[in-house]
């Protein structure tokens, strides 16, 4: 069974990816975030046909401390943040703890 990704953010920020293809979303507009996000990343976090969660990294500062924490530590679905804050390294380390693997690593040298 093949899983699906969800986004989860402002209307602008999910915008794109519908246009891409993803059907499953949750808009929560800036104005609302500290009241109706933590429900919407719970959500698609209990969501079985979701694999992957995307969201804006700096909407991680507008999460309860214990989603938030759901959020950091979540194995499947994986969530994968995108946005100013993630850099190569944060990314590197989310692929990583996804997969199992590291993906970049370079190979030793003899």
């Amino acid at each position: 069974m093949s899983q699906e990704i969800a986004v989860v953010g402002s209307p602008e920020f999910t915008t794109g990816f519908r246009l891409a293809g993803v059907s499953r979303f949750e808009n929560v507009a800036d104005d609302e975030k500290e009241t109706a996000l933590d429900d919407a990343v719970t959500n698609v976090l209990e969501d079985e046909n979701v694999g992957i969660v995307v969201m804006h990294d700096d909407d991680l500062d507008s999460l309860s401390r214990n989603v938030r924490q759901t959020v950091e530590t979540s194995v499947e679905p994986v969530v994968v943040t995108i946005g100013s804050g993630t850099g190569g390294g944060g990314l590197r380390d989310q692929i990583k703890r996804a997969i199992g693997i590291d993906l970049m690593e370079e190979e030793e040298s003899d």
